[in-house]
């Protein structure tokens, strides 16, 4: 295996174990944007499938959102899914072509956010799924965390998992315990392909400017992340407080 992607899937393993987020029969929906992130989850799944003693069924799902109308080629992904044995799903919305062309969302995060979240639950009930996978990772959650702070002033993040009560729907992220740099190298050392987003807001974001917020500070202090991560544990912040610590 290759070394970037084994040290992928190792710390996927150490979140699922430490977090108990994965049990025998689960019917596990990956959530595929196809960026890095979600297109490593999936293939990470896939080979944890194979030597994790918890055995579990999952299928990829992405949510074309079809900005201007238009059909998003994920011809790159089917291919790649297919050689890996991975069932794939496309559903097609028409939440692009709502939020910036009927509403004209002057800041369409949130509402887009909300809107893909709905869809997303939605596919999963109806393929028989109990818990969705999410490709967050450790960065992802610190800068969510300065966010709550600054832009709201409470202290918290996303959870490693989180039991949706009203649609009776686990989600879990598995990437909790890696970096962005430890995806992007695995996705470099095994040619992953991604699909770019189409979003045009991609990359103008309020989360944009926190992922350079962060960056810079770990060049100036290099253990920024993992005194995060630390901080995080000790105060068990939204659930992050190891379950399982062997």
């Amino acid at each position: 295996m290759a070394q970037h992607f084994q040290r992928l899937c190792g710390l996927a393993r150490k979140a699922i174990t430490g977090y108990e987020m994965i049990q025998d029969g689960d019917k596990i929906c990956v959530g595929v944007s196809g960026g890095k992130d979600s297109v490593a989850l999936a293939l990470t799944l896939r080979k944890l499938q194979s030597y994790m003693n918890v055995k579990f069924d999952m299928v990829a799902v992405t949510l074309d959102l079809r900005f201007g109308g238009v059909d998003t080629d994920y011809s790159a992904l089917e291919k790649l899914f297919a050689e890996n044995g991975i069932e794939y799903v496309i559903k097609r919305t028409d939440i692009g072509s709502i939020i910036f062309d009927e509403r004209k969302e002057t800041n369409p995060c949130s509402l887009c956010a909300r809107m893909r979240r709905g869809a997303l639950h939605d596919v999963t009930k109806e393929l028989g799924c109990n818990k969705i996978a999410l490709g967050h990772h450790l960065d992802d959650a610190i800068e969510t965390f300065y966010m709550n702070l600054w832009n709201e002033g409470r202290i918290g993040t996303f959870s490693p998992v989180t039991y949706l009560s009203i649609k009776d729907i686990t989600m879990i992220r598995p990437f909790v315990l890696a970096i962005e740099q430890d995806v992007v190298r695995a996705m470099h050392e095994i040619n992953m392909p991604i699909v770019k987003s189409c979003c045009p807001a991609d990359g103008v974001t309020n989360r944009q400017n926190m992922k350079n917020f962060v960056q810079e500070r770990c060049k100036t202090d290099t253990s920024f992340r993992a005194k995060s991560l630390n901080a995080f544990q000790k105060k068990d912040l939204d659930g992050w407080g190891l379950k399982n610590k062997g």
